[in-house]
């Protein structure tokens, strides 16, 4: 370490500026103000205790070698920090900007200061690689004569095609979207993730000799079985697409739309790509069902279009802004933290509490509601939604038991969008062509080898996992990729971070 009581000579943690609201509600680009290397960037570094024990790695499921990484961050030592971190994870840029970071709620320094700053090692590593030109084409110092069909190309499927590319293998990966990304490109908003980022992983991956197809769906363009028998092995990285729904009065109402049907098309816009759903908030009154990261990315995305108003409903209570006694650390705790979205709005309540953020804009009300659920919905007589009827409900409870009496009252909504979770993968043409076996929730059924139970047919990421984080994704791709390896050649030298059956430092709801 360059300075072992570092953490005690600098106790406080320096995040990135953020551009002022009133600029960037305007645009789509990256809400920070900075990126890469910062005065500070070395100073923070140093917050790095190296534990003798690094929980922090353990938090992370791509043992990402955090304290060696951090060591040579604050040393300036740039391409040793680059190769540290490669070696771990294909996408630091990505996971450096939004994982929620489960390795930093397993920093040891958390205990009792804020925790060291991982994440943005990460970016600014990257980052910096990018600028000194560190950053190469790692290509296979021999090649095999075995093929490999990767079908997605989101995080876990280019982790996987990248890794198995790098073994010699010809790898081939499918995308049924126009570009490559998967949830990246078109799920993330670019406010979030900008797509020159993942455009120069593409081109590196490319120059690896990594072959892409986009705008084939398989299952209809290729069948599944085809598919099988025109390669040696199959990777099937689809992701968890189909969305979870809500079964209350008049959901088939006009102005009713799943997240996922209306984030990418604002995505499509930018890059003057046609919208698919063409669904957009603009001057409308617009309420969100859902609170999570994908309700966020609406309620951002609302924002910049110019909705009237936008409601976040949620259902369950308002998270606590420090570690409850239930989730102890190093579990990942479930904390109150506000994205940069929740900050863009005016007003959010709490049950009956108001808070009012500094820097209030349009749209003119702007609100997230807490323990509450959606009854049903009013519409005007063509049938196109005009309003959400809702219900306060007791905290930490379910059901029709729960919702507090007195409490339902409608607020106003032209645009409704549903935010709630995926529950499995899209699997019919793949059962019907390909016959695998699924497990209890609908995911892709796997064995310890994230083998499928057709013959050389594997599963990474969400559509095995269920729906999950992107660090997580990664995971999966790199660890699915050592077994394909090994099933091709009888042999593997690449990483398996991760069992498929692994799961994160996470308690369970009570």
């Amino acid at each position: 370490m360059s300075d072992p009581r570092g953490f005690l000579k600098v106790r406080q943690r320096h995040e990135l500026a953020e551009r002022p609201v009133a600029q960037r509600i305007h645009d789509y680009n990256d809400v920070h103000s900075e990126s890469g290397l910062q005065p500070w960037t070395k100073e923070q570094a140093l917050r790095c205790m190296d534990c003798g024990t690094p929980f922090c790695m353990t938090g992370c499921p791509l043992g990402n070698l955090i304290p060696e990484f951090n060591d040579l961050v604050s040393r300036g030592k740039w391409e040793e920090a680059y190769h540290r971190l490669s070696s771990t994870n294909n996408f630091p840029e990505v996971t450096g900007r939004i994982c929620p970071a489960p390795c930093e709620m397993a920093c040891v320094l958390s205990i009792h200061q804020p925790a060291t700053m991982i994440k943005l090692s990460e970016q600014t590593i990257i980052d910096q690689a990018w600028e000194l030109d560190i950053v190469e084409p790692m290509k296979p110092q021999r090649l095999t004569d075995q093929t490999v069909a990767v079908v997605g190309s989101g995080p876990a499927g280019l982790a996987c095609a990248q890794q198995l590319t790098r073994a010699g293998h010809t790898v081939v990966v499918y995308e049924r979207d126009d570009a490559l990304g998967g949830l990246m490109r078109y799920g993330i908003p670019n406010f979030k993730l900008e797509k020159h980022l993942v455009d120069r992983r593409i081109e590196q991956m490319r120059a690896e000799g990594t072959v892409f197809h986009t705008g084939v769906n398989i299952g209809t363009d290729i069948t599944w079985d085809e598919l099988r028998a025109r390669y040696d092995a199959v990777v099937v990285a689809i992701g968890s697409t189909v969305p979870r729904d809500v079964a209350i009065e008049g959901r088939d109402l006009h102005g009713i739309h799943f997240a996922m049907d209306y984030l990418p098309d604002a995505t499509r816009r930018l890059y003057g790509v046609q919208p698919v759903h063409d669904i957009t908030a603009q001057d409308k009154h617009v309420v969100i069902i859902g609170g999570g990261d994908t309700g966020s990315d609406c309620l951002g995305t609302a924002l910049r279009q110019g909705a009237k108003s936008v409601t976040v409903l949620q259902i369950n209570s308002k998270e606590p802004d420090q570690r409850p006694a239930d989730q102890p650390w190093p579990t990942y705790a479930r904390l109150y933290q506000k994205s940069s979205s929740m900050q863009e709005g005016g007003q959010y309540l709490y049950n009956t509490d108001s808070v009012r953020f500094e820097g209030d804009i349009q749209p003119e009300h702007t609100q997230v509601l807490d323990s509450s659920e959606p009854l049903g919905f009013t519409a005007d007589e063509q049938g196109h939604v005009t309003g959400v009827t809702i219900c306060e409900v007791a905290p930490g409870q379910r059901g029709e038991q729960a919702r507090i009496a007195g409490s339902e009252r409608t607020i106003p909504a032209d645009l409704v969008l549903i935010s709630i979770g995926f529950a499995h993968p899209e699997t019919q043409d793949l059962l019907k062509q390909l016959p695998v076996k699924l497990d209890s929730r609908g995911n892709i059924g796997r064995d310890t080898h994230f083998a499928t139970t057709q013959d050389g047919m594997f599963v990474c990421g969400d559509a095995g996992r269920g729906q999950s984080l992107v660090v997580w994704a990664i995971a999966e791709g790199r660890a699915c990729a050592s077994h394909v390896d090994a099933y091709l050649t009888g042999a593997t030298e690449l990483p398996a971070p991760i069992t498929p059956d692994q799961k994160p430092m996470v308690l369970p709801r009570r």
